[in-house]
């Protein structure tokens, strides 16, 4: 297993569009127009003393039955003081801004091919970018995050509120997505849907947008009832049935703004009912210790992964505090299509999503290997992730060179 990773020129105004990872491939095909249930929550709104800037997210779920049309997604920052910070979220479509003198709503369409599916699962980034200078910390300002469909028959769980929080500490700020599994691993443009007794690849994305240096990190990644592991990689550990892997990482080390970017070998197993949405799979970061941001520690960091990793301890793992631990967890879905059909259908699989929930953190470690990657591209001041086939590259634009 190799680890790839590349900081970020400057975070900035930065977009980890972790919902559109495999967009580029399309999505299969739902029912619409149909009565359904979403609901979301806000995750990543405080932002350490050291950081220029830092994406939240809104997590949107449709508990089914149906696939909502005409959905709309607003941000309420009418008490941001943009003279002190700006917020936005960001969609591959235009929104509109109500306020021009003084921002107050903006409101987003999602477009017909993100629009999650029953038991599905999207992620909007919410871009915090800090004024240049002259910020006074800490300092707090409530956001309102709401959905909008008409096709929505339970409206009372459509809204999110969180602080926006822009702290007066440093230290770590480990994060995580893990997009919803629906497709197959295959060198086509157009890769098959997944379905029963094949393979596909987890994508698990962990960036530090904390001010200091991660060292050392864990993370846990639980599959959902139905997939199992297919490969075993050394410094991980697997439990029986091979739906948990627990890989510590004790010497990585993390710079603010960098990402980590790893792929997971999965099957689902051939007894799986389709077409069905297995719930349940979850992904969990932390970090182990952590070090200043000093040029001295930047250079000498260590990025390579040796295969004699050894066990964090307790009291190691003890003295870290995440600046923000809300982003810390990501829930996602395994889409499984019937053979000759579409994907989705709603059900849990079994489990639903009780078994990725309290599950010991005892490791972390993502495998960078060949099939669906992910891509940073730096460009209008976001940075989208974008789904690659082969392998994982974390670029800038014009600096992207053919890899072997």
């Amino acid at each position: 297993m190799i680890f790839r990773n590349r900081p970020l020129a400057r975070l900035g105004a930065v977009a980890l569009l972790a919902s559109g990872a495999l967009a580029a491939f399309g999505a299969p095909a739902h029912a619409t127009g149909t009565p359904t249930d979403l609901s979301v929550e806000m995750a990543g709104t405080r932002v350490a003393a050291g950081a220029e800037a830092k994406v939240a997210f809104a997590k949107i779920k449709n508990n089914g039955p149906g696939t909502p049309t005409n959905f709309l997604i607003k941000l309420d920052i009418s008490k941001v003081d943009f003279d002190r910070v700006e917020v936005a979220p960001v969609t591959p479509t235009p929104c509109t801004l109500d306020g021009l003198e003084r921002p107050e709503n903006v409101t987003c369409r999602v477009q017909d091919d993100e629009v999650p599916g029953p038991g599905e699962t999207i992620e909007v980034p919410i871009v915090v970018m800090k004024a240049e200078e002259g910020v006074e910390l800490p300092y707090t300002a409530p956001l309102r995050f709401s959905l909008e469909s008409e096709d929505d028959s339970t409206p009372n769980n459509n809204t999110a509120s969180a602080d926006l929080t822009l702290t007066d500490e440093s230290g770590v700020d480990m994060g995580i997505v893990v997009p919803d599994v629906k497709f197959q691993v295959s060198p086509s443009e157009q890769p098959p849907l997944l379905m029963p007794g094949t393979e596909t690849q987890v994508i698990v994305e962990i960036i530090n947008q904390g001010d200091v240096i991660a060292d050392g990190i864990k993370l846990n990644l639980a599959l959902p009832k139905g997939v199992t592991f297919t490969e075993q990689v050394r410094e991980c550990t697997y439990s029986q049935d091979r739906r948990i892997a627990d890989c510590p990482t004790p010497l990585l080390q993390v710079a603010p703004e960098e990402i980590l970017a790893g792929v997971f070998p999965v099957k689902v197993a051939a007894d799986v009912k389709a077409p069905v949405t297995l719930q349940g799979g979850s992904g969990t970061v932390a970090a182990l210790g952590q070090l200043p941001a000093t040029n001295a520690n930047l250079a000498a960091r260590k990025t390579a992964l040796p295969s004699f990793l050894k066990a964090a301890t307790t009291e190691q793992a003890a003295e870290v505090r995440d600046i923000d631990d809300t982003d810390n967890t990501d829930a996602y879905a395994v889409v499984v299509a019937a053979k000759g059909g579409s994907g989705g259908g709603g059900e849990d699989g079994g489990d639903g999503g009780g078994d990725g929930g309290g599950l010991p953190v005892t490791g972390a470690k993502a495998g960078l290997i060949g099939g669906i990657g992910a891509a940073v591209l730096l460009a209008g001041g976001l940075m989208f992730l974008v789904a690659r086939r082969r392998r994982v590259v974390l670029v800038a634009p014009g600096d992207e060179t053919p890899t072997a």
